[in-house]
């Protein structure tokens, strides 16, 4: 059980509802964080405006490597709520299943890509702690992508650093739907 309680839908003002609602559409589910959060419900909307700046649809990111940064962003720094999340929504972004059950094979499986592992190795790297990004990790992905493509990528990590804290401090409960994923794709 979550450490707040998340606030019944119907007890929030109409402009927090309509942007539960709109999250709930591009889920498949009402988020429990997004519930806790409604407490303040001026951190609630400048929090949905970050999501929306960055999962927005001119990114030059695929959705499906935002889904898995924000996936080793997440197992890096242990919140299984924000990696059940991100299992979630790279299945709902049409990542297919081998390439999701290889993600912890990354460096190696070639259903990877090196812009790929790029990526993931920053993730994995920034997730535990930003401390432990290299400059070799860093000129590596300097040879896959831009800057606007490495600020958008840094802003996927960031985005789920927040959510790892604001989770794992709470102890969100997880949703049936992601907790299904996790508990297929990575039950331990």
């Amino acid at each position: 059980m979550s450490r707040i309680k998340p606030l019944n839908f119907s007890k929030l003002t109409p402009d927090i509802q309509n942007i539960l609602f709109a999250v709930e559409t591009n889920m498949g589910f009402m988020p429990n964080d997004a519930l806790v959060m409604a407490h303040k419900p001026d951190v609630m909307s400048a929090f949905g405006a970050l999501v929306q700046a960055v999962y927005n649809n001119q990114s030059e990111i695929s959705s499906v490597l935002k889904r898995l940064i924000g996936l080793v962003t997440s197992q890096a720094a242990g919140c299984r709520y924000c990696q059940a999340h991100t299992a979630h929504a790279a299945l709902n972004h049409d990542i297919n299943d081998a390439k999701l059950e290889a993600l912890w094979e990354y460096e190696t499986s070639p259903l990877y890509s090196d812009a790929e592992r790029a990526a993931l190795r920053l993730a994995q790297a920034a997730g535990m702690s930003p401390a432990y990004v290299s400059e070799d990790i860093f000129t590596e992905l300097n040879s896959h992508f831009s800057n606007s493509q490495i600020v958008e990528i840094v802003a996927t990590i960031s985005l789920l650093g927040f959510l790892n804290k604001w989770n794992s401090v709470f102890e969100t409960e997880i949703e049936s739907l992601p907790k299904a994923v996790l508990n297929k794709y990575f039950p331990h």
